[in-house]
C-alpha cells in the first residue's frame, strides 16, 4: 500500500481580496456545484477558501503542486463535493484523474476545517505500488 498526504492553509482575509479583486477566479477555480455550495452559505468565502485548501492539498497529494507543468485547469478538475451530511467528498477529472489513476490511488479522504481567519484542508490518498 502506498500513502500520499497534501495538506494546505488560506488566509481568509488574502483570499477574499483576491476572489473580490479578479472577477474570474471562482468560475476559474471551481465547479458549477462547488460555486452553488458555497454561495447558498451564509458566509461563502469561508466556504470557497476550505475548497480551494482542499484542492491544493489535493494537488500536493497526488505530487504535483501547484507549479507543475499543464496545471492549467487542474484546480477545477478536483472537485470537492459536500454529502448531504456535509462531508466533503473528493473527485478527480481530466488529467487530474489521469494521475490519480496511474499512480494507482483508489481511495481518497478530505477533511476541512475553519477557525478564526483560516481554512485549512488535508487530503490522504491511498494506492497500491505498482507491482501489487
Amino acid at each position: 500500500m502506498k500513502i500520499y498526504q497534501g495538506v494546505d492553509i488560506v488566509e481568509l482575509t488574502k483570499f477574499k481580496e483576491i476572489f473580490m479583486k479578479h472577477t474570474d477566479f471562482a468560475s476559474d477555480i471551481f465547479t458549477e456545484n462547488e460555486t452553488d455550495y458555497c454561495t447558498s452559505k451564509k458566509n461563502p468565502y469561508v466556504h470557497f477558501a476550505g475548497k480551494f485548501a482542499a484542492k491544493e492539498a489535493g494537488l500536493k497529494a497526488l505530487g504535483i503542486g501547484m507549479s507543475a507543468a499543464g496545471i492549467d485547469n487542474t484546480l477545477r478538475e478536483i472537485e470537492v463535493v459536500n454529502t448531504a451530511s456535509g462531508k466533503p467528498e473528493l473527485f478527480f477529472h481530466g488529467w487530474a484523474e489521469k494521475i490519480r489513476t496511474k499512480r494507482k490511488l483508489n481511495q481518497a479522504t478530505v477533511s476541512i476545517s475553519h477557525s478564526g481567519n483560516y481554512a485549512v484542508a488535508t487530503v490522504i490518498l491511498i494506492g497500491h505500488k505498482n507491482n501489487e
